[in-house]
């Protein structure tokens, strides 16, 4: 199935500069990343906070220019904002936030904000699009008396799901879904999940799911890439990866996940915080905090290397198996 959305070896560095003198630095957010989403699946990207998964989601939607690689849609370069060709591009790609109280105006009824896509990109009638927000309002379980609701009358969970709403009125084929239920209960997090998965199967959307919390990007995700200083460390099925994880950071990760039963897996604590992009160390980046770095890792930056199993690895520990259980 060719790829909806590419991403191959994309990157995007800032210039930033402590204080009005200082001498100004360059961040790599995102590093030589390379991301495949085919229409009707979900990829789940996960990582500590600032590790550059709303910067990977923002080129994904063309928010953001890559300074090196390239984003492609259907096979087709990203058209720079601004160009003739970006707003009929952005009917196809929506972005679901993580504050859907502040992702909404408050002085707008919530079946106003629904239509507000309708009207920009001009797509039917007046009663075409009253119906069509009716029918959205069902689609994503709000009663029809809620739509002549502001936002601040709803529940968190209620608003989001007004939220999605419209980023489906256009009927895109993308959403990227940037913590769409961190600020949301635990109990809601599962109907919002749940419900994604539902209209992803009725309607064969592609989902980037951003999330720190990876029990849920296993539940809802049929690839993950788990990223560490703005690079995708390890990438492929989630059973695998839950299974036998193999670098270091994805056992950590997977290691702070509880398990049912009397059998738990051993916790591994890792020491230190993540380094400073702006001051990456050599080596790989994750090597001062690696319980397994050897000198090379220290001095060589590991490639992404793809495994028998179909998993991607950047990790010295993957070019050697046998180390790998050590």
């Amino acid at each position: 199935m060719m790829p909806l959305l590419t991403l191959e070896a994309a990157s995007r560095t800032y210039r930033t500069r402590h204080g009005l003198f200082g001498k100004p630095s360059d961040v790599r957010a995102v590093d030589r990343v390379s991301l495949e989403v085919a229409p009707g699946r979900t990829l789940g990207i996960v990582g500590e906070s600032g590790c550059g998964k709303s910067t990977t989601g923002r080129l994904a939607l063309g928010l953001e220019t890559p300074d090196a690689g390239s984003v492609r849609f259907r096979n087709t370069a990203m058209p720079p904002q601004g160009s003739a060709e970006w707003p009929a591009l952005r009917r196809h790609m929506q972005l679901v936030f993580q504050d859907p109280l502040g992702a909404m105006d408050r002085r707008l009824t919530i079946a106003a904000q629904i239509a507000e896509p309708l009207h920009i990109h001009n797509i039917g009638s007046p009663a075409e699009r009253a119906e069509r927000v009716a029918a959205l309002l069902r689609d994503v379980g709000l009663r029809p008396d809620q739509a002549a609701r502001h936002p601040h009358e709803l529940s968190g969970g209620q608003r989001q799901r007004a939220v999605l709403a419209r980023a489906l009125a256009t009927d895109p084929a993308l959403l990227v879904c940037d913590e769409p239920i961190s600020a949301l209960d635990v109990s809601i997090q599962a109907q919002i999940v749940n419900m994604l998965a539902d209209l992803q199967a009725a309607r064969g959307i592609a989902i980037l799911f951003i999330s720190h919390d990876l029990k849920v990007i296993r539940q809802i995700s049929h690839d993950i890439a788990v990223m560490y200083l703005g690079r995708v460390v390890e990438r492929g099925d989630p059973d695998t990866i839950f299974a036998a994880p193999i670098h270091p950071y994805t056992k950590a990760l997977v290691s702070a996940v509880p398990t049912p039963g009397p059998r738990r897996r051993e916790r591994i604590v890792l020491t230190g915080e993540p380094p400073n992009p702006a001051d990456r160390p050599t080596g790989c980046a994750f090597h001062p905090r690696c319980p397994a770095a050897m000198a090379l890792c220290r001095a060589e930056d590991p490639p992404a290397v793809t495994l028998p199993d179909g998993r991607e690895v950047a990790c010295h520990l993957a070019l050697t198996p046998d180390r790998i259980a050590a």
